[in-house]
């Protein structure tokens, strides 16, 4: 188990190696567009679990999407304290 904090530490150290066979560096090379695409994707799969599938299933797709938005982060150039700033 792992925190939000913990995941972009995790995160930024794979993009910032270039880790061969690493998801993230993969869909960093992608660009924004494709990273994009997959936050509006997993945005959809956690509503239709939290709506039909029950909170084990919400819960996970939940961190697919929050893995997604901070790969976009990464995409964009962003950091936690730039997204912080509008909470």
């Amino acid at each position: 188990m792992k925190t939000f904090d913990e995941l972009w530490e995790e995160l930024s150290d794979k993009a910032a190696a270039g880790t061969p066979g690493s998801r993230t560096v993969a869909l960093l090379a992608e660009g924004v567009h494709a990273v994009g695409k997959k936050v509006v994707e997993e945005a959809a799969e956690a509503w239709m679990a939290a709506e039909h599938e029950g909170p084990e299933r919400a819960a996970e797709e939940i961190s697919q999407l929050l893995y997604h938005a901070q790969v976009l982060m990464l995409a964009r150039g962003l950091t936690l304290a730039d997204v912080y700033r509008h909470l």
